[in-house]
């Protein structure tokens, strides 16, 4: 549905520029969900907004900027969401942490195929400001859920959640460009049994990987710092 008409003359208050901007970005995003986020194009944007493509330019220097900002969002909600998700199961085996954060990140379709374009091209055609604001929303989100990581799974280094995390969410945008690659080429897969390793389900995936992770971490915790035994415990008078 495009937005046409007096409404859409140029924003001149901050107010309305602010309007413009969310429905710009609103665009964006359905487009993105129905075609995939790498084929669409900054003037397929504004003429969904109603917008001639040198008009929408007034509000966003690229396309790029755009996804990158909408990926920002995403950080924004993915984080929150799966915060308070670990947080109320408390103490959480490695297959349960896994499992949280591969289900939140496979049930947001558009924001694991941002996951994976940022770092190829969202960020290669934006000011350096874009860039900045982008790393820093994303640091924090990182900052803030690894702090949960750490309370959920006693033992787990700040180093390690924050691999978990880029593991977390790498795979996911690597893994949901696996999962979709065109209705005429998945086709192709399922008639083949040879290929039907190339038939890719995001959420398993990763939560595979990041339960080997989490396994792993705890395994070596235990021998690099392994708990004292039940006489060691009472020679020391604990």
């Amino acid at each position: 549905m495009t937005t046409t008409g007096p409404d859409f003359q140029r924003a001149r208050s901050a107010d309305a520029k602010q309007q413009r901007e969310v429905a710009i970005l609103d665009a964006a995003r359905r487009l993105g969900a129905e075609r995939g986020i790498r084929t669409v194009t900054l003037t397929d944007i504004a003429e969904a907004v109603g917008m001639h493509k040198s008009a929408l330019l007034r509000y966003f220097e690229t396309r790029e900027q755009i996804f990158l900002r909408l990926t920002a969002q995403g950080w924004r909600e993915w984080g929150p969401a799966v915060r308070a998700e670990l947080e109320l199961a408390g103490e959480a085996s490695p297959s349960a942490v896994a499992h949280a954060l591969a289900a939140s990140l496979a049930s947001r379709p558009v924001f694991c195929d941002l996951l994976a374009q940022a770092p190829l091209n969202l960020e290669r055609n934006v000011s350096l400001e874009s860039v900045r604001e982008f790393k820093r929303v994303t640091l924090d989100e990182v900052d803030a859920l690894s702090e949960v990581l750490q309370r959920i799974r006693p033992g787990l280094t700040a180093e390690q959640a924050i691999d978990l995390i880029a593991a977390a969410t790498s795979l996911s945008g690597a893994y949901w460009q696996m999962a979709t690659p065109g209705r005429e080429v998945e086709e192709l897969y399922r008639s083949d049994p040879r290929l039907a390793h190339a038939v890719v389900d995001v959420e398993p995936r990763v939560a595979r990987t990041l339960t080997a992770m989490l396994e792993g971490y705890s395994h070596r915790a235990s021998t690099v710092n392994p708990l004292p035994s039940a006489a060691e415990r009472r020679r020391q008078g604990t």
